[in-house]
């Protein structure tokens, strides 16, 4: 077995992406032994309604924090503005040097073609810097990986792309039954959403719409609740299946990959 480090970093753009995503399969890593670290490209400052975009920060990267801590995870946030994610040098930079900073053997972001334009740039953002982990003539002033992290997506809301197409079907998918409360319990740290997502969406109930989604996903995998991901097998990162290995045991593979 290829020796990655057991730390899993999770680069999303605001900070409940990483809640509505993928946090069911981080409790499980955690339970495996990993370390866990979240981090938002962004604090998610146009998601409130009855606060200006200053408290509005200070109250999602709390939210976010509280959401961490029921994994005993560090939380960080690279202060992009909500909604005007850019793919820049210093971001660039920024995100390298987390990864390096912590260790990161596996990396989490959303797809490249995903529905909203600030998961698209942070993908781009996270792709860029996770192959470069391992670069010594990088600017960063962390020290390079000996090894570079596995790269992982997450799926968006609906499995759709920027026109509402569907993406290509999950490479696999992973049974979070055994877990769905504790992935609820970290939703529920953003309170903050819950008006924000009825004037957006009209969703009645945020967190009910979000574990309907796992439900859903959970009757295509024959789960009874699920999240689904594909790894990025493309030139500049190993292809080791590390996470499907880990949880070999709570997995649906798609076999067309």
């Amino acid at each position: 077995m290829p020796d990655f480090n057991k730390t899993v970093l999770v680069v999303q753009a605001h900070p409940d992406d990483t809640e509505a995503w993928c946090s069911g399969t981080l409790k499980l890593l955690k339970d495996k032994g990993y370390k866990i670290v979240i981090a938002s490209m962004t604090a998610g400052g146009l998601g409130g309604i009855d606060t200006d975009e200053q408290e509005t920060m200070k109250i999602r990267k709390k939210e976010a924090t509280e959401a961490a801590a029921v994994l005993g995870a560090e939380y960080y946030c690279f202060e992009q503005r909500d909604g005007y994610v850019f793919d820049s040098l210093e971001a660039r930079i920024k995100v390298l040097e987390l990864i390096r900073k912590v260790k990161a053997g596996i990396v989490f972001t959303h797809i490249p073609d995903d529905y909203h334009a600030d998961h698209r740039a942070t993908a781009i953002i996270t792709d860029v810097a996770t192959m470069q982990a391992t670069l010594p003539n990088a600017p960063c002033s962390e020290k390079p990986l000996e090894r570079t992290p596995l790269f992982y997506h997450t799926a968006p809301l609906a499995l759709t792309g920027p026109l509402g197409e569907k993406l290509p079907a999950p490479q696999f998918f992973v049974n979070i039954t055994s877990v769905i409360e504790t992935k609820m319990e970290m939703l529920s740290c953003h309170q903050s959403q819950i008006k924000l997502m009825k004037k957006m969406f009209n969703m009645d109930n945020f967190f009910e719409e979000a574990k309907e989604y796992n439900r859903e996903l959970g009757k295509m995998a024959g789960f009874e609740y699920a999240e689904c991901f594909w790894q990025h097998m493309g030139g500049g990162f190993e292809t080791y299946p590390q996470v499907q290995n880990e949880l070999k045991d709570l997995i649906e593979v798609n076999n067309e990959y």
